[in-house]
């Protein structure tokens, strides 16, 4: 979700969900430690909870960087062993530690050590010709061994050599019993599935199987998904009943933004779903992306897409 979930998508994703557990992009170690952690893992206030996933393969280098994520408020970190990127692949971090388990224990003991907020561990099924039936337990068991007990598991392989990072995202298979045999075997440990999910409906199906489930590309483009979360697995009321409660409700982070120098664009790119499958979806999303980039664009950009996706709009 590289440049896809920062502050402002995760301050709209909270507007939907009061009770979903929200995460970054992935940060790199290094960045965090040495570069402007501020600008790079800072968060708004209202997003809470939010956890901040990490990139690294030093354990030191994750120390540091799980201290400095700790006081900036984060309620967890998570290291990133799933991701299959060019870039991740050259650092030596990402979805490649999959053939490094004991590597993968030894970063996570030591961001345990660092904090006092939950560590824990996103990865895949296994990667290039490993045989995730044969590999993926043995894994998660070396890795248990650093006292990290939840597992969020994107249910297919990453091919390091031969796919890209988008094909790696739709091509291999989903193995969704995989992932159930593992909890099985593993009661112990939260297992979270990953990968896949489309809608709510499809969250609820697999839910009951495991401890919770993570979305990633549906909630981005159909962001409307989070707003039944609520209620449907937490138990509680949910925050808004339409879209245009979420746009009003979202407002006053948008303005606040607005005075502290960020363009609307920045802001408004991650709305562009909100309408999906509605009438006047397109118009809403032609509004924004044609107008939020203009010089001084301000809420009334967003008010004016509002009026073309309000009731009887698109039939003028």
């Amino acid at each position: 979700m590289m440049d896809w979930t920062d502050r402002h998508c995760r301050a709209f994703h909270r507007v939907l969900s009061r009770h979903a557990l929200l995460y970054t992009e992935m940060a790199v170690d290094q960045a965090v430690v040495r570069g402007d952690a501020p600008r790079l893992i800072g968060f708004d206030a209202s997003e809470h909870p939010v956890a901040i996933q990490l990139g690294g393969s030093d354990p030191e280098m994750l120390a540091q960087a799980s201290k400095i994520a700790e006081s900036f408020g984060y309620a967890e970190i998570n290291l990133n062993v799933g991701c299959p990127s060019d870039r991740v692949q050259s650092g030596k971090f990402g979805a490649c530690l999959m053939r490094e388990p004991e590597l993968v224990r030894d970063c996570l003991i030591a961001m345990r050590e660092a904090v006092s907020v939950p560590v824990t561990v996103k990865h895949r099924l296994g990667v290039d010709d490993q045989d995730p039936a044969q590999t993926l337990l043995p894994f998660v068991d070396i890795v248990a061994q650093s006292g990290v007990t939840s597992f969020a598991v994107h249910a297919r392989k990453a091919w390091l050599k031969g796919l890209s990072p988008k094909e790696n995202r739709d091509v291999p298979p989903l193995d969704y019993d995989l992932v159930h045999h593992v909890k099985s075997e593993r009661a112990d440990l939260e297992i979270i599935l990953n990968g896949g999910l489309s809608d709510l409906a499809h969250c609820l199906e697999n839910k009951g199987h495991l401890d919770g489930v993570m979305v990633g590309r549906a909630a981005y483009h159909t962001p409307w998904m989070l707003a039944d979360v609520d209620r449907a697995m937490f138990g509680a009321d949910n925050p808004v009943s339409t879209p245009f409660e979420a746009i009003e409700a979202y407002r006053p982070y948008v303005e606040r933004q607005l005075e502290k120098g960020v363009k609307l664009h920045a802001i408004t790119r991650h709305m562009l779903g909100l309408f999906a499958g509605r009438p006047g979806a397109r118009k809403w999303r032609q509004v924004l992306s044609s107008e939020a980039n203009q010089p001084g664009a301000g809420w009334q950009v967003v008010q004016r897409a509002l009026e073309r996706v309000r009731p009887g709009a698109h039939a003028a």
